[in-house]
Parts: structure tokens; sequence; C-alpha cells
């Protein structure tokens, strides 16, 4: 038989795009998150699932106000298109190995403020791990997103499938730039100058607290949505600025930012390191276990201190 009579008998494929755009549909049961996942708009999944269904000529999906459920053709149908794509990538990667990937899940702060700074070890000591950051402050499903790790700031419990490990208490300090308050201010002094607030706002604990103001004056105030925008704010000029100490430590070093008062406010809540239970590969435990020993790294003397403060 000649190739172009074996072409005429070869039945046509639907859309390459159509099938991967129906079986990350399937697999989240979202538009949105299977967009997510292929890095296209929701609209473009939609529509690809849109012309997939019209190809085969029946519905695959159940569209609802919450979501999609399976037809049952569409069940059956994503099954065998499903095993197709892993026979594919389990193909393509017997041909070229990728890399060991892990997945971390850090606030964006936590991102910006330690775990950027302190990349560089990492990558040195494990070039083999295909290291992937998602720095968003929404909480992630560990089996849904596909995360491998978290970072969340909180205390426990945190869940019973989760093991959690404490990375970094939170004792905050006040901080601004020098030229606000080099040479320190008494504690009745910073009430006036502007505060720096963050969605935590932690500023009414630490005045009353830690600097035993019961009723501070009304004062000036900015407030962000994050934590490092306020400190990026200390350190232009534009106020002071509560940090965990561990966060702020290396901008004090630097002399970018000085600790404005030496009383601190232990915050009983931390940074912790999340994982499933029982359920961590080789790859994961080691981005794990370079965490915790990257933590417990001691910070410069010069970094700054901290007195709690009494009650």
């Amino acid at each position: 038989m000649s190739v172009d009579n074996l072409s005429n008998h070869t039945p046509r494929l639907p859309s390459l795009n159509g099938l991967r755009a129906f079986e990350a549909a399937g697999r989240h049961l979202s538009f949105r998150a299977a967009a997510q996942d292929l890095g296209v708009t929701q609209g473009a999944v939609a529509q690809q699932v849109r012309a997939l269904e019209a190809d085969l000529g029946l519905a695959l999906f159940t569209r609802h106000a919450r979501g999609l459920t399976l037809t049952a053709p569409g069940r059956a149908y994503h099954a065998q298109v499903a095993s197709a794509f892993a026979t594919l990538i389990a193909a393509t990667q017997t041909l070229k190995p990728v890399a060991r990937a892990v997945t971390l899940s850090v606030t964006a702060s936590f991102a910006a403020r330690w775990l950027i700074p302190n990349l560089d070890d990492f990558t040195r000591r494990h070039p083999e791990i295909d290291l992937r950051i998602v720095a968003t402050d929404t909480v992630l499903s560990f089996h849904a997103d596909g995360i491998d790790l978290a970072i969340r700031f909180g205390q426990p419990p945190f869940g019973a499938s989760l093991d959690s490990q404490l990375l970094f208490v939170n004792d905050l300090i006040a901080v601004a730039a020098p030229s606000v308050a080099d040479g320190g201010l008494t504690a009745q002094a910073i009430p006036r100058h502007v505060l720096l607030h963050d969605s935590l706002n932690l500023w009414p604990g630490f005045l009353r607290d830690a600097l035993h103001i019961a009723q501070p004056p009304s004062g000036r105030n900015l407030r962000f949505s994050q934590i490092t925008l306020a400190l990026d704010a200390a350190i232009e000029g534009q106020g002071i600025a509560l940090g965990a100490h561990f966060m702020v430590a290396p901008e004090i070093a630097r002399g970018r930012l000085v600790q404005v008062h030496p009383q601190c406010l232990h915050d009983p809540r931390g940074y912790y390191l999340l994982s499933r239970r029982g359920a961590i590969g080789p790859a994961a435990a080691t981005v794990r276990d370079w965490l915790i020993r990257a933590a417990a790294y001691p910070q410069s003397p010069a970094s700054g201190g901290c007195t709690p403060a009494s009650s």
C-alpha cells in the first residue's frame, strides 16, 4: 500500500491544542485553572474545548456556575487522552531527561526579603534541581496545584495531612532609614513620625505592648498590602516600619535601615515550612533540608538586636 493510500485511511485527529486544553480542563474541572496551567487565557481554553466538542459532535463537559463536570463520554475520553499525554511525556523524558523539579510556594514578602537573596547558595549546591517558586499570599492546594513545599506565616496546626517545621520566629522591630532616625528615637517620639503599616496591622500592638504607649497620638500613616512594600518605603526614608528581625537584618547590616528603638515584640506566629506528611520525594527533601539549614545560619552581629518587651 502506498503512502498516499495509507494517509487516506488514517483517521483525522482533533487539534492538539484542543486536546491539551481538554486534558487540563478535565484534570482541574475548571477553565480558569487549566488556563493557568497552560499559560494561556481562560477564554482561549474555553474556545479550544468548544471547538473540540464541535469536531467530535458531542459534549465533553457540563458547565456549572462553580465549575465543570465531565459527561460520561467526556470522562471515558479524558482517561484515554490523559494516558496518551503521559505516554508522550515518558517517551520524551527517556530521550531527554529533565532536571528534578520541585515547586515551592511562598508568600511574596518572604520571597523578596529572604528567599531570593539566599537562592545563589542553593543553585550552587544543587544545580540538578529545577526549583520552581510560586510567590503568592493565596492558600494553595498541595494536590490540586502541584505544590511540593510551602512556606506560610501563621502558627500550628496547619492541617492533619501536613508536617510543619518552624523556620523563623516573628520578633518585630521598628526600623527606618538612617536619615529618619540615626541614633535612635524615644518611645514617645516614634508615633510622631509617619508609621508604615502592612496588611498584618501590627503597629497598635507594638506601641502598646513593646513601647507601653496605651493611647498613641493620632499621627500620619501609610498603609501597604505587603510587608516588603512597607520596608521599601522605610528604606526610601518615608517613615518607620515594623519588620521581622530576620527580614530586616540584612538591610541593617548594609546600613540601609537602622533599628530606631531597642524594644521588640514577639509575635506567637512564625514562618513555617510545610510539606505533605509521608509524601515527599527525594528532590523535595533536598530543598526542605537546605531551607532548614539556611534558616538556622546565624545573622551577622552587625545586623541589630532585639530586647523583648517586659510585661
